[in-house]
């Protein structure tokens, strides 16, 4: 049997907790997954881990976890769906507003970094979410990779126009949420890295571009992800040398007023207003 079609211009509705996914761009993680992703039009996804909290079925909604009312977040996302059933995200869509920054306060704390402080010293600006995204296809590991969609297109477009001259781009990774990001720190402090390690290379929470769903990581096939080894291949040769021409710019070059690591695979669209 024929998998279904991925919807065109299939967008990922956000709030500050849960996401809204087309069902079709979800992995079923059991049977009884499969059956619900069959027929739900839409499904709430924790932000924090990825769990699926509920499906909005013809029937009405499933929930997916015990005790859903409970969940942070539910009153925004179920608004969200309901202003999504209502036909307020279908058609032309107006380009996505920002999500305030909810609860980032507190995540920071949690790491012990002060908000100010850190953005006086490192000069990186609070990035907000945006409120949707669109696909950009996938990325290496066969994950969505989902952009604003000035960024998507244009991603898309300089990719082929790099195969038409020989060199195969792919995306290591693309839009990443303020809960994501805060367990990529909380996973590195598990291995024992201490908060310095970690903000050599990674941005605090709420100050990553990849927030902001225009910047996405580059890579090429053959080359391990994110090293600087990018730096010495054709592709990279290629992005020097065209990825202005379609709105994209190298974010941290050596010596970077922010203190980041050089990072030749980290790419900014700057027209995604």
């Amino acid at each position: 049997m024929r998998a279904p079609a991925i919807p065109l211009q299939a967008r990922l509705l956000n709030t500050a907790d849960i996401e809204l996914w087309p069902p079709l761009l979800l992995r079923a993680r059991s049977n009884a997954d499969a059956r619900i992703l069959a027929r739900a039009r839409s499904v709430l996804r924790r932000k924090r881990d990825g769990r699926y909290l509920a499906a909005a079925l013809d029937q009405g909604l499933l929930p997916l976890v015990p005790r859903l009312a409970r969940e942070p977040g539910i009153d925004a996302a179920l608004d969200l769906l309901d202003a999504q059933a209502a036909g307020l995200h279908r058609g032309p869509p107006a380009p996505p507003g920002a999500l305030p920054p909810e609860r980032l306060h507190e995540r920071l704390d949690a790491l012990g970094l002060d908000e100010e402080g850190y953005a006086h010293r490192t000069g990186l600006d609070l990035v907000a979410e945006p409120e949707w995204l669109l696909l950009a296809g996938f990325d290496r590991y066969r994950r969505t990779l989902w952009l604003r969609s000035p960024a998507a297109r244009a991603w898309l477009a300089m990719r082929r126009a790099a195969a038409a001259d020989g060199v195969a781009l792919d995306a290591i990774s693309g839009y990443r949420s303020h809960a994501y990001q805060l367990g990529i720190f909380e996973r590195k402090l598990a291995r024992g890295q201490n908060l310095a390690q970690i903000l050599a290379v990674n941005a605090a929470p709420g100050f990553s571009e990849h927030h902001g769903g225009d910047a996405l990581d580059i890579g090429t096939p053959g080359e391990p992800p994110a090293e600087a080894s990018f730096e010495a291949t054709a592709a990279f040769a290629w992005l020097r040398a065209h990825a202005a021409a379609h709105g994209f710019a190298l974010s941290y070059p050596r010596g970077n007023r922010h203190g980041i690591v050089y990072e030749p695979w980290h790419w900014r669209h700057h027209a995604s207003a």
